[in-house]
């Protein structure tokens, strides 16, 4: 009996030693589970930019954005307080809704963004938007852009493009480089701005640029000789602030592809409205501070 009695209480003591290693066990991986999910960045270098949206997933309800921090470079700036901001989409943008397309492009036509120049020094350029127009119609912007293209002088392509009645149509994703201005450069308050990411190609503003592009009204297709044209649709307008409200580019990030060219051939987007634009975009989002001071 006392045999029996000694075997019974060491199970007893095996059966609960088990029991506490297998709580804490279990204790451990919800604790590992929940710093997994703590530990997760808040978002990538690229969400500063507009991400396609289609019909089937966009709701009608005016929910706090959930946004990342303004790429203005704050490092240059004195540090009076710890207060950042953001931009955050109005009650005017909820009202606005244009129609979408989505148009795949030919892997020759875009790339990866780099991460590293052709020298290998890391890059960590701010996002900047370079508005251009398609000099043609829409479609045969996109067809071209569908097409192979093995000549690296060749390949081309935007981010998106706004067509006259105000369609947007999503082509490269953000995340990509898309091969919208060829020997390019941004002159902005930080200077001047290139990546030479090809030894054989000069540098541009590609690696660091959304590119959007407006279709060119129907009178000035194919005459790229011309200074200006009728302009573009008050529906054109509406859109491309509408899209570019939905990235954290500050406004004297954005640009035109005259502007950043350097080859002396492009001049486009030719008759656009920077005042009406900006006018628009102000409209659809605002900045809004936030106070990130430890408590």
């Amino acid at each position: 009996m006392r045999f029996r009695d000694w075997a019974t209480r060491v199970m007893l003591i095996f059966f609960m030693f088990a029991a506490l290693v297998l709580a804490l066990f279990v204790g451990g991986s919800r604790q590992t589970q929940s710093n997994n999910i703590t530990s997760i960045p808040e978002t990538t270098a690229w969400s500063q930019y507009p991400q396609a949206q289609l019909q089937t997933v966009i709701t009608t309800e005016n929910k706090e954005p959930n946004l990342p921090k303004s790429p203005v470079n704050t490092n240059t700036i004195p540090k009076l307080s710890k207060v950042n901001t953001i931009y955050a989409t109005t009650a005017a943008f909820s009202k606005y809704r244009p129609n979408f397309a989505k148009a795949d492009v030919h892997p020759s036509n875009y790339g990866e963004r780099s991460t590293r120049d052709v020298n290998g020094v890391p890059l960590n350029n701010q996002a900047v938007i370079v508005i251009h127009e398609t000099s043609n119609s829409a479609s045969s912007a996109i067809n071209f852009f569908q097409t192979p293209h093995d000549d690296e002088n060749v390949q081309a392509s935007y981010h998106a493009l706004v067509t006259l009645d105000g369609t947007v149509v999503y082509l490269v994703p953000p995340d990509k480089r898309a091969f919208g201005a060829g020997n390019s450069v941004f002159e902005g308050v930080n200077g001047l701005e290139t990546v030479q990411t090809n030894q054989t190609l000069p540098p541009s503003v590609n690696n660091f640029a959304y590119h959007v592009s407006l279709e060119t009204p129907s009178d000035a297709w194919g005459k790229n000789d011309i200074q200006g044209h009728s302009g573009y649709t008050d529906a054109q307008y509406n859109s491309l602030a509408w899209l570019i409200a939905q990235s954290q580019v500050p406004d004297d990030r954005m640009t035109t592809h005259r502007a950043v060219d350097r080859s002396g051939q492009r001049a486009d987007p030719k008759s656009f409205d920077f005042e009406k634009f900006f006018n628009v975009l102000h409209s659809y989002r605002q900045l809004r501070p936030i106070n990130t001071a430890n408590k």
